[in-house]
């Protein structure tokens, strides 16, 4: 009688444990059925991404976000967004979204804005702020052309042909020696600028050397400049004659010749007196002029 009780109360005791534990069992999957009811799959980086970046998979991540905290425009599936390009920068754990991403084109392209164009142009580091600008930046850009003069002194003019221009990369070029690829002092600086700018810049990169100059990116005027020579720099003297001749002392004057004195005119001979001839017979005889 007593092995049958105690037999009861085994099972009983198995049997209160199995309830317990589909109990707790059954609390705890509502508790989490629940939590993750109001939240929904996101597509984000796993990393900082730059502009112009074509999405790969390892890029990107799917993370649960509060329903009413997803951004308009988000991706729930990982598929859906690689071989995209990114337009802006995206940080990590930032939402993908359809707005910072296009399905046309790549790389620096999606930075040139509508009826705008990309034109690099290579200037040695002393000559864009020791190589200090960087992609965002707005630079001026000058250009000095050298006139060779007829003297000494070859004239050079500087002119700003540009203002305000915004920086959309920038790196330092490399320069094959002995077979290996070495830094040179020359930086690769590509800027955008409408299609007269693009001329401009052009023309001043053949005929002349580009200077940029880095601006404070609160200041976004533009300047009324006057071109620049050698002759202003050289200072007041330089710039009153010109450059192509040099300044020589006058020639001393010669005395003007004495006028010729006119030759003196000989006095006109007095004319002899008047004799009268007398005719006599066959002799003619001359007759002195009587004296008064």
């Amino acid at each position: 009688m007593a092995q049958n009780r105690g037999g009861m109360f085994v099972v009983l005791a198995v049997v209160l444990g199995l309830s317990a534990a589909l109990l707790i069992f059954m609390v705890l999957s509502s508790a989490r059925s629940g939590r993750t009811r109001g939240l929904v799959p996101v597509v984000v980086a796993s990393g900082d991404l730059t502009y112009g970046t074509k999405l790969e998979q390892a890029q990107l991540r799917v993370v649960n976000f509060p329903k009413e905290s997803v951004p308009e425009g988000t991706y729930s599936d990982i598929d859906s967004v690689v071989g995209n390009t990114t337009k802006i920068f995206l940080a990590a754990r930032e939402p993908v979204l359809k707005s910072k991403l296009s399905n046309v084109g790549g790389g620096l392209s999606m930075m040139v804005e509508q009826n705008m164009r990309a034109s690099s142009v290579d200037v040695k580091l002393s000559s864009s702020v020791s190589g200090f600008i960087v992609p965002g930046d707005r630079v001026d850009v000058l250009c000095t052309i050298e006139r060779q003069g007829g003297g000494e002194i070859g004239e050079a003019v500087t002119r700003t042909i540009l203002q305000n221009i915004q920086v959309l990369a920038a790196g330092p070029k490399t320069e094959q020696k002995e077979k290996q690829d070495k830094p040179s002092d020359m930086q690769t600086v590509t800027l955008l600028v409408d299609p007269k700018g693009a001329e401009a810049l052009a023309l001043g990169m053949h005929e002349g050397k580009i200077h940029l100059t880095l601006r404070n990116p609160e200041d976004s005027d533009t300047l009324t400049l006057a071109t620049l020579n050698t002759r202003q720099i050289l200072g007041s003297a330089a710039a009153s004659a010109p450059a192509s001749r040099v300044s020589r002392p006058a020639p001393a004057k010669r005395p003007a010749p004495e006028a010729a004195k006119p030759a003196p005119v000989a006095a006109a001979p007095k004319p002899e007196p008047y004799k009268p001839s007398v005719i006599r017979g066959s002799k003619v005889t001359t007759q002195e002029p009587t004296q008064k």
